[in-house]
């Protein structure tokens, strides 16, 4: 019986393979990844070096800014190598790396924003029990919790790609290792596998994406009793930011996921794979931060002050 070595290479296609889009798209993925590394590793800087910054804000926003990190120089940089070096080749073992820090990082993003969201309920809420309420040790708990289920999804959705048999064709028409893609390519049963993943976007992406609709309901009922038209603009602005990015993020993964095997096309699914695994980590640190006069300060004493 033929088993997953018959494969020990995929070809992995790319976003797109017209010639003429090559340069370009080199571009446009290491404008991406440089603007989500300068990005997130600011974030990373300032919050180390700025004690005003140490609160539980902040604390998780530095766990989403090193997970940006870690999900695009995962796939980013063998894209470009790819690229240049006209080669479309990554390694079995490469490929299984690849999938499992993309799904933890994935399972991190999806369980992370639902706690900043409580976070943020619990700030506008109940700013007078901010303090007692987001504590320390409540804090190192909720980052617990996120890292185990991270790592749980990881490691069952990576075991179970692993028991399947590819015996060719080893052609991944997508830019990564990414679980529908390779599904479609093994000659083995992946209806266990369809089952966990359609689980885990339910319960998981689709559960924290309504936790976190949730959070923002209750927030936006105590911004409308703000009397100062100046104060339910701002906090409108902020909430309205963070609402639009996490949507797309939840929404287009939602999408990928919650389908079989079967129905997955590649050109259609590529593209909304590349919002949640390129444009989402190089516009966190813009929406997050953008408004926020904490960590623009931050910033500048940062960079500024070593000149």
């Amino acid at each position: 019986m033929k088993n997953r070595s018959c494969v020990s290479t995929f070809m992995m296609m790319g976003l797109s393979e017209h010639p003429k889009l090559q340069i370009p798209l080199f571009i446009l993925f290491l404008f991406l990844y440089i603007v989500a590394l300068i990005g997130n590793l600011s974030i990373i800087v300032a919050i180390f070096s700025y004690p005003k910054l140490h609160r539980p804000m902040y604390f998780f926003l530095f766990h989403l800014a090193v997970v940006d990190i870690i999900c695009i120089s995962s796939i980013i940089p063998k894209m470009l190598a790819n690229i240049a070096t006209f080669s479309k080749s990554i390694s079995y073992s490469g490929c299984i790396g690849q999938l499992y820090s993309f799904t933890w990082c994935l399972g991190i993003e999806t369980v992370l924003f639902t706690v900043m969201a409580y976070d943020r309920y619990v700030a506008i809420c109940y700013p007078l029990r901010y303090t007692v309420i987001m504590n320390k040790k409540v804090c190192l708990a909720l980052s617990t919790v996120v890292f185990l289920i991270a790592v749980t999804n990881a490691w069952v959705h990576t075991g179970l790609i692993m028991r399947l048999n590819f015996c060719g064709p080893n052609v991944i028409n997508h830019f990564f290792c990414e679980i529908p893609p390779l599904l479609t390519l093994s000659c083995s049963p992946v209806r266990i596998n369809e089952i966990c993943v359609f689980t885990a976007d339910i319960v998981l992406v689709t559960g924290d994406f309504l936790l976190t609709c949730l959070s923002y309901c209750l927030i936006v009922r105590t911004v409308l009793k703000i009397k100062t038209s100046e104060g339910k603009k701002k906090a409108f602005s902020t909430c309205s930011s963070h609402l639009i990015v996490v949507s797309l993020y939840y929404f287009t993964v939602i999408y990928v996921y919650i389908r079989p095997a079967s129905s997955y096309s590649s050109e259609r699914d590529k593209v909304v794979a590349a919002l949640y695994t390129l444009f989402t980590p190089a516009v966190n640190p813009v929406v997050y931060t953008l408004r926020n006069k904490d960590v623009k300060a931050a910033l500048r004493k940062v960079f500024f002050s070593s000149t």
